[in-house]
């Protein structure tokens, strides 16, 4: 049974376990353009992972003042930022692809 009043904090857990995995994802590319020669599209795909991660995070501060607001504003659902990462991940993921197709 959960909590009331706990939403802000479980949603601002995920979205920073989110960005964290992201961060990881970064520094794993990174090692793995350090040791292999994939050329620049490595490292696009290592800086897209960071700022991913950092832009998740931020997005997950702005949810949890926004849960926080008493009353609650009208619209609380995170739809644009939820397709935005999306998109940001696929993104990520072709670009970190490229080197293997060349």
């Amino acid at each position: 049974m959960s909590e009331s009043g706990l939403q802000a904090e479980r949603t601002s857990l995920s979205w920073t376990r989110t960005s964290l995995g992201f961060l990881a994802n970064g520094a794993l590319l990174m090692v793995h353009n350090f040791y292999s020669d994939t050329g620049v599209f490595g490292w696009i795909a290592a800086g897209l992972a960071a700022a991913l991660a950092l832009s998740t995070y931020l997005i997950g501060v702005r949810r949890q003042r926004q849960l926080a607001e008493v009353p609650l504003p009208q619209r609380i659902s995170p739809r644009v930022e939820v397709y935005l990462v999306g998109i940001a991940v696929v993104v990520m993921v072709l670009v970190s692809m490229l080197p293997q197709l060349a």
